[in-house]
């Protein structure tokens, strides 16, 4: 059985490698409680969730990444305004969603803290029973 991410690939990176942020970042995201990693809208789109929603979307092949992560309205703007590498989502809603790209000029403290808030906000609108199920698996 062929595991679906490495199909051929549509867009090579221009190198032929991987990003190497891609396994930070899958880390950074896995970390959390009750995170799975899916494949939902085929092999170039790594996605999380976490009780069955998502949380945060890249293109893994890409080079730089693109990571998209939900965010709270009032600070979606004032996150794209301070930081070049903070804009829109391709795919998502404009305005509860950013897209980082992590071209360098994103720190890891700040990449982990948007990681964390994306979590946070999708975990606060599960039902109350799968969030008690995710603190009793944790």
């Amino acid at each position: 059985m062929t595991d679906r991410r490495f199909l051929p690939r549509r867009f090579e990176p221009p190198t032929g490698d991987l990003d190497p942020r891609l396994e930070a970042v899958r880390e950074l995201a896995l970390g959390r409680p009750g995170v799975t990693e899916e494949f939902p809208f085929g092999p170039e789109v790594m996605v999380f969730k976490v009780g069955g929603k998502i949380f945060a979307a890249m293109a893994w092949e890409e080079s730089p990444l693109r990571l998209s992560l939900r965010c709270a309205e009032e600070r979606v703007e004032p996150l794209r305004e301070t930081y070049a590498a903070i804009g829109p989502p391709r795919y998502f809603d404009r305005k509860r969603w950013n897209q980082v790209t992590l071209d360098g000029t994103i720190d890891a403290a700040l990449l982990a803290e948007l990681v964390d808030h994306s979590y946070a906000l999708i975990r606060a609108s599960l039902p109350r029973k799968v969030r008690e199920a995710l603190d009793a698996g944790s």
